[in-house]
């Protein structure tokens, strides 16, 4: 496979990620995981492919929209930078960085990057809501 080929894979995979998990299709978005899986953000550490993506219907229910500012691929890795814009009762603008490790065409990893201080208040009032596969970081 050639590099251009390698990374529009990377692309596509990515991708069908992102685009699955902001329209809250959680059987897409975990199908472009791979066995072996790891997923950090400020807030939630998993070794599940679904683990990371319960409670996702919550954080839909207060996103208005996510706009794409870059996207970066290359063989194995891949890097989103984008905002993620919520109500008005929210009030919150979020610049994201997400970045993706692959093998065989499968993501291993995701480390979600941002500031967590505007969700601080957010998350104190949900409580904790997750499984044994998922801890508060």
């Amino acid at each position: 496979m050639t590099t251009d080929s390698a990374n529009a894979a990377t692309r596509r995979t990515v991708r069908a990620y992102h685009e699955a998990r902001f329209r809250g299709d959680v059987t897409t978005a975990a199908a472009q995981i791979g066995e072996s899986f790891g997923f950090r953000s400020p807030f939630i550490t998993s070794d599940s492919p679904t683990g990371h993506l319960d409670g996702l219907d919550g954080l839909l229910g207060i996103v208005t929209s996510v706009e794409l500012i870059s996207e970066l691929y290359g063989e194995t890795e891949a890097t989103l930078v984008y905002d993620v814009h919520t109500a008005p009762a929210v009030g919150i603008t979020q610049r994201t960085a997400e970045h993706f490790r692959l093998h065989d065409g499968r993501i291993t990893s995701i480390t979600l990057i941002f500031d967590s201080a505007p969700w601080q208040a957010i998350m104190s009032a949900a409580g904790p809501t997750h499984d044994e596969a998922v801890t508060l970081a």
